[in-house]
């Protein structure tokens, strides 16, 4: 067990983006730690912490679904690691934890708001995304929010990040007649035909994306997860079949917008088609969750499904990691990791 220290590090954020986030609107800063919780907290020296697409939005001082972070206080996410200090019979020091007070090094966290996790049965970093928000997001938003059935020929935004990229694979896994995916390089397009089994994929900055779609999807597609927005929703809509359904999980194409972005052109087609459009937020799926653990712990043992993650390392890198995301530096789950 390594010596509590006298100070911690924690990523504030001291001003609102305006578009793009930069550097100066984050500080890095030094703040004490107490190495006795109070009753009913546990300290957390953090050992990953997770940077998601969502944490663009609380950055902005609008009302959502989840608060804005707030200016010059400690910004949070999900993380694991590992207690130092408990005043909690629930963990002892020396457990591992997965918690929301993620961005800084030490944590003082309220017990009941932790959650033990096993490093034994995975990776604890697993936790932050194939098996944590991003894997449930994926597994609820295809399977109960889009009402995937086999047979279901399946479009993927973003597909080879932390979400799409299981997306992807749970469609195949489950008996897809064809998934396809989009992504931002052309090796992320091989990779996602070939190690994640995609059936066709494409650069959406290789042309229309509306044009690639049709010609990697001749036939039309049942189910699209959207986690792009903008030109990708305009052309799924043109793509879907009759009765198709699509889920609407994430928009990065416009998080950075500094003017109101412009909707769908086509959405009359919505009325024909009979199409059904659906948001997903992972917390009104938690009953799916000892299923979803069950499920996905089998495919990756079986080696059915591949987990990939970009690791960032050290807390003074953590906004970096954020941007980096944001601009789609990663495959799969990008985690800033404390340790090594």
């Amino acid at each position: 067990m390594s010596e509590i220290p006298a100070v911690s590090r924690e990523w504030h954020l001291v001003r609102r983006p305006q578009g793009w986030p930069v550097a100066e609107d984050f500080a890095l800063r030094e703040v004490p730690v107490d190495a006795e919780p109070a009753a009913g907290r546990i300290l957390v020296r953090n050992l990953h912490m997770s940077v998601d697409p969502y944490m663009r939005g609380r950055m902005n001082d609008v009302k959502s679904y989840i608060p804005p972070f707030q200016l010059d206080k400690p910004m949070d996410g999900g993380a694991v690691g590992e207690v130092v200090a408990s005043a909690d019979e629930r963990f002892a020091v020396g457990d591992h934890v997965l918690h929301g007070l993620g961005w800084r090094e030490y944590a003082d966290v309220d017990a009941k708001h932790a959650t033990a996790v096993d490093a034994s049965l995975a990776p604890l970093s697993a936790y932050l995304g194939v098996l944590g928000m991003p894997g449930l997001t994926a597994y609820a938003g295809l399977f109960e929010v889009a009402s995937f059935k086999e047979g279901d020929s399946v479009f993927v935004s973003g597909a080879a990040g932390a979400v799409g990229s299981l997306v992807g694979q749970f469609a195949k896994i489950k008996g897809a007649s064809r998934v396809i995916g989009s992504a931002g390089s052309g090796e992320k397009v091989t990779l996602l035909t070939g190690k994640y089994g995609f059936d066709a994929a494409f650069n959406y900055k290789s042309g229309p994306v509306a044009e690639q779609l049709k010609e990697a999807a001749p036939e039309g597609i049942d189910v699209y997860f959207d986690n792009v927005g903008g030109d990708h929703l305009e052309a799924a809509i043109s793509s879907l079949n009759v009765h198709g359904r699509a889920t609407l999980c994430g928009a990065i194409a416009q998080y950075n917008a500094t003017e109101p972005v412009p909707g769908p052109r086509n959405l009359a087609l919505v009325i024909g088609k009979r199409l059904r459009l659906q948001g997903v937020l992972v917390g009104d799926h938690a009953g799916l969750q000892p299923q979803f653990v069950q499920d996905v712990a089998g495919w990756l043992r079986s080696g059915q499904l591949v987990a990939d993650e970009t690791v960032v390392r050290g807390v003074e890198n953590a906004t970096e990691a954020f941007l980096g995301m944001l601009r789609g530096d990663n495959t799969g789950k990008m985690i800033v990791s404390f340790t090594g």
